[in-house]
């Protein structure tokens, strides 16, 4: 197993997991984490009997389920214990073969919360001895709703056992959490959000268009040959995009996303940890707790949202005391994202710009009070029709525009298109009532036979508007006004089919 000397959280958790006590621990992705809870617990499992399921293991994606239960393959071997994953998003005959698994029973069960519930609720699924229970990826499941799911499957375990709670952060719903599962609980936290100290963080002011050209030239001359890498970004609507651009620059890529099946995105992960191809695409499902070995290189196609899942993205490199290099992109949109992340990893970072000698254009000045309305809710737009262009107080009116290339239908500002779609509602609304206009026009008057309606006849019955004529008894074009003020703006002008309109007729 390649395990020469124990990892910091290793020394510190197996021996409290061999004491029987309940354990909450925090370590940051990469430092053995799977390892300190299965190897004690595997010891256990050897000197007990193996006629019932004695522990569970409850993670947040089926990923990790699947690695973990390799790893227990791997380490089981020495002691003759069994596992299973049950996970959801597999294929039909998947479910079959996860509850033959499941009535058999094994010595271990490592399973997403929302796929297990559904087997127990079918009445097969026996947890009536559960020595050991785990939560891996604690704050991951609690971020993605399962909370409910793990405290009834909770329910249906012994109160009689060990628990032990593994997360890469401590925040207070996961200290609220754990005290509604574990008892006598010892905690161990080390350092969270610092990234790994043999990773090389470079960071490159960018605008989206300039990040895929700077990609290529930092691959084409990077000291450190890419043999495998990993670009993250936040949508996955992006992931094919990315990959075919990069098939296009002669760099072979494949994509895994929630978009791909259950078998696909194993395959795919599969061929990528064996080398078939050097650069995946992934979305932040990728991002915690999956082991890839050897991976050299970390792209952030973008920052996330969370200053923390930087540092998990980033963590997928110099795992094990290795070294690797992380490259990410700030845009204009992302300049706040990426000071939160000095703040949390309590340094400056250095930011390099695009030279005019690769022939890119000019970078993005990297001003975060400049650039603060660009992502989140709403703000003052961007582009020609905001206020963070070349509209801003003092110096920044004599700024040259913040983006160089010429302009097309990716560098339209956002405050434009708001225009655009304004004006568009506007459009429809005057549109709606030249249609409620014409229908009143056209409809026939309410006045009994021998009677000619006229403007002192008062509304009509039924809420109907009674439709204003002028002396000579013509019907007028105009409607009756209402006296509730009408939206929009005064003076409007009727369709041109509302004033072709034929006159109704006037009953004599």
């Amino acid at each position: 197993m390649n395990y020469l000397k124990a990892t910091p959280i290793q020394e510190m958790a197996i021996p409290r997991i061999l004491e029987g006590k309940d354990l909450i621990a925090s370590a940051q992705t990469g430092t053995g984490k799977t390892a300190a809870y299965l190897i004690p617990l595997l010891d256990k499992i050897s000197h007990a009997n193996h006629d019932h399921t004695s522990t569970l293991i409850l993670v947040p994606t089926r990923e990790l389920a699947k690695q973990i239960d390799e790893q227990v393959e791997g380490f089981g071997y020495f002691v003759q214990a069994n596992s299973i994953a049950i996970y959801g998003g597999g294929k039909g005959d998947d479910w079959d073969k996860q509850r033959k698994a499941l009535e058999t029973g094994a010595d271990i069960i490592i399973a997403t919360p929302g796929r297990l519930i559904a087997h127990m609720q079918l009445g097969y699924v026996k947890f009536d001895k559960i020595d050991y229970l785990v939560l891996d990826e604690a704050d991951k499941m609690l971020d993605m709703g399962f909370s409910d799911d793990i405290l009834n499957i909770v329910d249906k375990i012994p109160a009689k056992r060990q628990t032990l709670l593994f997360s890469a952060t401590m925040p207070n719903k996961i200290r609220t959490f754990a005290s509604r599962i574990l008892t006598e609980t010892e905690e161990i936290r080390l350092a969270v959000s610092k990234p790994a100290a043999g990773i090389d963080q470079q960071f490159y002011l960018a605008y989206d268009n300039q990040k895929l050209p700077l990609l290529a030239h930092l691959i084409k001359t990077s000291t450190k040959p890419v043999q495998s890498m990993v670009l993250f970004t936040s949508r996955k609507s992006e992931v094919n995009s990315i990959v075919r651009a990069l098939s296009k620059l002669n760099y072979e890529a494949r994509g895994i996303s929630s978009d791909l099946e259950q078998d696909e995105r194993e395959v795919v992960l599969r061929d990528f940890k064996n080398k078939s191809f050097p650069i995946l695409v992934a979305t932040d499902v990728l991002s915690r707790g999956i082991d890839i070995d050897n991976l050299t290189h970390v792209v952030n196609y973008d920052i996330p949202r969370d200053a923390e899942d930087y540092v998990h993205r980033i963590g997928r490199t110099a795992r094990a005391a290795t070294t690797g290099t992380a490259i990410t992109f700030i845009s204009d949109q992302d300049q706040n994202r990426i000071v939160a992340i000095e703040k949390l990893i309590e340094r400056e970072l250095d930011k390099q710009s695009i030279t005019e000698e690769l022939g890119m254009g000019r970078s993005p000045v990297f001003d975060p009070k400049r650039f603060s309305g660009l992502r989140g809710k709403g703000g003052s737009g961007r582009g020609n029709g905001g206020r963070n262009d070349n509209r801003g107080r003092g110096d920044d009116r004599n700024r040259t525009p913040r983006n160089p290339q010429p302009a097309s239908a990716e560098t339209t500002s956002e405050g434009a298109v708001e225009g655009m779609v304004s004006e568009t509602k506007t459009d429809d609304k005057r549109s709606s009532r030249n249609d409620r206009r014409r229908r009143q026009k056209n409809r026939p008057g309410t006045a009994e036979p021998g009677m000619t309606p006229t403007a002192s006849d008062g509304a009509a019955t039924d809420g109907q508007q009674t439709q204003a004529v002028s002396a000579d008894g013509v019907p007028s074009d105009k409607p009756k006004r209402r006296k509730k003020r009408r939206r929009g703006p005064r003076g409007e002008g009727q369709s041109p089919e509302a004033a072709t309109a034929p006159p109704v007729p006037v009953a004599e």
